[in-house]
């Protein structure tokens, strides 16, 4: 029997691409982290944060590992006494815009 010329097919699934995170490419600098976690002003945030998640808690409004983040009602998160509630991280993590990137709603 001749020989027949059969052409092997090429591998068509595409090669994955590595994600790009944005950025460079650089290592993290753990110093420089640490100097401005250090600093006053953002350890007084820190604080404050961690108060009005724990105020919640204890209201038993939202638990550990919920997926629920602490949403200051008037926008403050500097104001301690400010109305809080919880909402879905997804939701509490970013705001509609405009185009210069403020806030689209001042209490947002």
């Amino acid at each position: 029997m001749p020989s027949s010329t059969v052409k092997k097919k090429k591998n068509t699934t595409p090669k994955k691409k590595k994600m790009n995170l944005g950025g460079s490419a650089t290592k993290r600098n753990y110093a420089n982290e640490r100097k401005y976690d250090s600093q006053p002003i953002v350890k007084k945030k820190r604080v404050l944060r961690n108060a009005a998640r724990n105020k919640l808690l204890k209201a038993g409004v939202v638990k550990k590992y919920d997926g629920k983040d602490v949403h200051h009602v008037g926008g403050n998160a500097l104001n301690p006494n400010s109305k809080l509630k919880a909402v879905s991280a997804s939701k509490n993590r970013s705001y509609p815009r405009t185009k210069t990137a403020r806030k689209l709603y001042r209490t947002s």
